[in-house]
């Protein structure tokens, strides 16, 4: 099975392709779309929409993995997030790509062990269980990286978080 892990992002988006096969990863490529802040909202979304066309219609992923929104304070970040979430779905919906979705508690779950697990965690067993020399960077793509592993180890469940 071949999984799209994204972490949204307006400025940076994270993305990951990995192949899952008889419980063993292989990374096939990850990295990050990213956009200026000097480029209106429109052209923004137009980047992250054609960026990740562009891989899916490269690799072919058989899922679509993508980190729910999480709201804390900042309303304005919250909404440009939501809209780079809204095309990346629908670039996976285009292209008929089952997608599922994940809180940050079910990724540190899934990759860690445990929900409240720290950003540092979860990176450094992304990059053990992906049997990578280095932690991703920028962050957004060990992110979606993570994003990738957590349905690979919820996949029994995912139609649960299927939408």
């Amino acid at each position: 099975m071949i999984i799209m892990g994204i972490d949204p992002g307006i400025a940076i988006l994270g993305f990951a392709i990995v192949s899952y096969e008889g419980n063993k990863f292989k990374v096939i490529h990850y990295g990050a779309i990213t956009t200026t802040s000097n480029l209106p909202m429109p052209k923004r979304l137009n980047c992250i929409f054609s960026g990740l066309s562009e891989l899916i219609n490269e690799y072919r992923p058989d899922a679509f993995a993508i980190e729910e929104l999480f709201f804390n304070k900042n309303v304005k970040t919250a909404l440009t997030v939501a809209h780079a979430r809204g095309v990346s779905i629908l670039a996976a919906s285009i292209s008929n790509i089952p997608i599922f979705e994940y809180t940050p508690l079910q990724v540190k779950q899934a990759v860690v062990g445990y929900g409240r697990a720290d950003k540092n965690q979860v990176q450094q067993m992304v990059r053990i269980l992906l049997n990578l020399k280095e932690v991703p960077k920028p962050d957004d793509v060990a992110d979606a990286l993570a994003v990738a592993i957590c349905h690979a180890n919820s996949s029994n469940f995912s139609e649960l978080f299927r939408l």
